[in-house]
């Protein structure tokens, strides 16, 4: 199992409505079958941590291509766009996830 991270840095006051569109995406990704409860947080400023970051976050058995044959994504370009706008960079990050029967 792993756990996929997409970090995303915005511009200063922008956390949360950047947050917003962030969760837009994952329900599309949700409805469509394509993601498994992703979660969304932020730091818009308010907490200790890094500020000014938002982390979609979400489970997956196998990492496969997004390019893979038969693959149908969803239509996410309205949220996608207003999200470029508001941030400066991005990246993702793949993590395995220690289960009980990997000790």
């Amino acid at each position: 199992m792993y756990v996929i991270t997409r970090t995303y840095e915005t511009k200063p006051g922008q956390a949360k409505l950047a947050a917003t569109l962030a969760a837009k995406i994952c329900d599309a990704y949700e409805a469509a079958g394509q993601r498994d409860q992703p979660k969304v947080s932020f730091n818009g400023g308010t907490l200790p941590s890094e500020v000014n970051r938002v982390y979609m976050r979400w489970t997956a058995e196998t990492i496969e291509s997004p390019y893979r044959g038969g693959n149908e994504s969803p239509d996410t370009s309205e949220f996608s766009s207003e999200l470029r706008e508001v941030t400066v960079r991005n990246w993702i990050e793949f993590e395995e996830l220690l289960t009980p029967d990997k000790y």
